[in-house]
């Protein structure tokens, strides 16, 4: 399934103020987020599919991350920011020994994030292994 394609500005309050720099180390936070789910519903008319943005980890790796959801745009948007625990489905590879848990929120409305293909996202980190220059 590919990743859903919604882009979304943040407002600047109150999470740019908890993405902000020093509040977690990172570096500048970006103006805007993309939907880590799966392709979903997302139209005007019948039940809404919250998209949603991961913006920072917890205190552990096991605490609940902060999650950015949104539905709509321009007037009729709605938002929140919340602290999500994570979705405890693991997949395990058993020819393999490959062990990998879902880096969604738990109950999320779509597919586990190992069904959800990037094809940017994974053609640019193939250039970063590999060495090549993007412009290139």
């Amino acid at each position: 399934m590919l990743q859903c394609t919604a882009v979304t500005l943040l407002p600047p309050d109150p999470v740019l103020r908890l993405t902000a720099p020093g509040a977690d180390g990172s570096e500048d936070p970006e103006p805007y987020v993309l939907c880590e789910l799966g392709e979903h519903d997302s139209t005007p008319t019948g039940p809404h599919t919250e998209h949603a943005a991961y913006l920072r980890p917890g205190r552990t790796p096991d605490s609940p991350a902060l999650w950015f959801f949104w539905t709509g745009s321009g007037p009729e948007r709605t938002q929140r920011a919340v602290s999500a625990p994570w979705c405890p489905a693991v997949l395990r590879r058993l020819d393999s020994g490959l062990v990998r848990r879902c880096a969604l929120f738990d109950h999320h409305p779509v597919s586990h994030s190992w069904d959800v293909a990037d094809p940017l996202g994974d053609l640019i980190a193939e250039r970063l292994v590999s060495g090549d220059s993007p412009e290139g």
